[in-house]
């Protein structure tokens, strides 16, 4: 087993996606390498020359190999990528759960970027932005019609480095400037609190570097809180995934001892791996045991307690994870909507000090033996979005959707011929919501008491009548052609 352990690294997942990674610090260098076409390399050594002589302008030869690069292993499938070293960073700092940055969640409402929430001790929490505030500039850049990324991208920058934000706050109806100096930000991806007397929230919105201590922290505060805390909920809608050893650890805290929380299954030996529920198959070197820790104080509660994972369309890779061990393991009750599907695992291997290759090598297997490639897990209670229904989750995009995107492995798999039809009736029901104020389109927010799929696990865990869709089925992955 140590060998196996060894070999894992790192192990992550893309944010964007869920993918699930295998960030492993490796060369890639194999004494069992494939023979290469040579034939085949030669045409692309003349195709290259042809371009660099050949072509109306000068090219840039590194570019040209690069982007080379990036559309052979693009062309795989959806989750398969090569990083350069701008790319690259953005990988890790995704991870990390590590930014340079001013400090804020933000949305966007009407073309503008939103201030959701500032996070606590940022430079933005400092400077006094508030929830709600608008930024309609970053520093002589208009934010109207910026892509998110866009916005994200020109409010990061290096440390110490200033940046001016034009602030718009609509309940003061005022246009104010804010100068912030970028440092770096520690994200927040775990939120928890006390619903009602005796049942727990806790929210996981991404597995990084830091979401396994701020969990079991969070739990402890919540035991604290109530040490006969008659139940609690997971709230896993819209994580799309991250590190798979934190997968493997929140896994268990809730499950019994050395039992299999998930097992992956590839071409290369290697691949082929059963992560349990031990602090060997999720601890990093000189980390702490955070895990076994919380066990301890608590004396094992939170394996005990009566628990309902929330979970829905956005909910990918290392949620998937979570969700599919406490499923098979009969620990929780999995209430709301079909997961994403994204059960592929891919190994990150560093090709120089600052480029990596993000290749899949594997799928991933629930502990009862289930892909949930292009699948995705069905909760044990169809719940809707809200009381009136849900209305757009056909919208949502899922692992099948995506081009080139694996399939099960595990039998042919059948389209669902509804899938266009319903996706056509949210677009209409989409179109007629956007001609409503802004003030009647606004989502409840999760946690809070208009959060309906949150009731209904409540009601669960009261042993009271839960509102189960009457719309929703289990969906069929798509027909893959091989």
């Amino acid at each position: 087993m140590g060998h196996k352990l060894k070999i894992a690294g790192w192990l992550s997942i893309g944010a964007l996606t869920g993918a699930l990674t295998t960030f492993s610090l490796q060369t890639v260098a194999r004494a069992n390498m494939a023979p290469l076409p040579l034939e085949e390399l030669q045409q692309l050594a003349a195709v290259f020359s042809m371009v660099k002589s050949d072509y109306v302008e000068t090219v840039d030869e590194k570019k040209l190999i690069n982007d080379a690069i990036s559309g052979m292993v693009s062309s795989l499938d959806p989750h398969s990528q090569y990083f350069d070293k701008k790319s690259y960073k953005e990988f890790r700092e995704g991870t990390s759960g590590k930014f340079v940055g001013v400090g804020i969640e933000i949305s966007q409402e009407d073309g503008l970027v939103k201030v959701v929430s500032p996070i606590e001790g940022s430079p933005a929490d400092r400077a006094g932005l508030k929830p709600g505030d608008l930024i309609t500039k970053v520093d002589d850049t208009s934010m109207k019609g910026l892509s998110l990324n866009e916005a994200v991208k020109r409010m990061r920058g290096e440390p110490r480095t200033k940046v001016l934000l034009t602030i718009y706050r609509k309940d003061e109806n005022r246009t104010f400037p804010v100068t912030i100096i970028r440092e770096e930000i520690k994200t927040v991806s775990v939120k928890s609190k006390m619903i009602e007397n005796g049942y727990g929230w806790i929210r996981v919105s991404q597995f990084q570097e830091r979401t396994v201590d701020d969990l079991a922290r969070k739990l402890e505060e919540l035991y604290k809180q109530d040490p006969k805390m008659k139940g609690l909920v997971l709230d896993l809608r819209n994580d799309p995934g991250g590190l798979l050893d934190a997968a493997v650890a929140i896994s268990a805290v809730f499950l019994p001892n050395n039992v299999t929380v998930v097992s992956t299954n590839g071409q290369l030996e290697e691949s082929k791996f059963t992560f349990k529920a031990a602090p060997e198959y999720y601890l990093r070197r000189g980390g702490q045991d955070s895990v076994s820790s919380l066990a301890s104080k608590t004396n094992g509660f939170f394996k005990k307690i009566p628990l309902v994972v929330l979970v829905n369309e956005g909910s990918a890779s290392a949620s998937e994870i979570v969700a599919g061990a406490l499923q098979d393991h009969k620990r929780a009750t999995l209430m709301g909507s079909q997961t994403f599907g994204k059960g592929s695992v891919q190994t990150v291997r560093q090709l120089g000090s600052d480029t990596a290759l993000k290749i899949t090598t594997a799928r991933y297997y629930t502990p009862s033996g289930r892909s949930i490639q292009a699948k995705g897990i069905v909760p044990d209670l169809l719940i809707d979005d809200t009381a009136e229904g849900s209305p757009y989750a056909a919208l949502r995009t899922r692992e099948a959707d995506l081009e080139k995107h694996l399939n099960s492995g595990q039998g042919e798999e059948v389209k669902d011929p509804s899938r266009e039809k319903a996706r056509d009736e949210a677009l209409k029901r989409l179109e007629e919501e956007s001609k409503k104020p802004v003030a009647d389109r606004k989502t409840p927010e999760y946690g809070s008491p208009e959060d309906f799929q949150l009731q209904q696990a409540l009601n669960r865990l009261k042993n009271q009548p839960v509102k189960v869709s009457k719309t929703l089925t289990e969906r069929p992955a798509d027909k893959k052609e091989q």
